[in-house]
């Protein structure tokens, strides 16, 4: 069975901002190795290599954290709006 999109009030809860950016850091890394190390990879690189590793790290965290904190903001706001 799928999970519903659809959650009551009385069981919504924020997600974690700083589990998102984990996870995201997590996506990240496995992005750049796969990226560095992958069969398509170029063999002439514009960063060094953990210079390269590090902004994609960081990117996918950032956008997991920020993708997070925006949920958590619409939620309260659209339950804020709903009483």
């Amino acid at each position: 069975m799928l999970p519903s999109l659809f959650t009551p009030e009385d069981h919504a809860r924020p997600w974690s901002v700083p589990r998102a950016a984990l996870y995201g850091a997590g996506i990240g890394l496995l992005a750049a190795l796969i990226r560095v190390f992958g069969p398509f990879h170029a063999e002439d690189r514009a960063l060094p290599l953990a210079l390269e590793i590090s902004v994609a790290v960081l990117a996918f965290a950032l956008l997991c954290a920020a993708a997070a904190l925006l949920r958590n903001l619409l939620v309260r706001r659209l339950q804020d709006t709903a009483r």
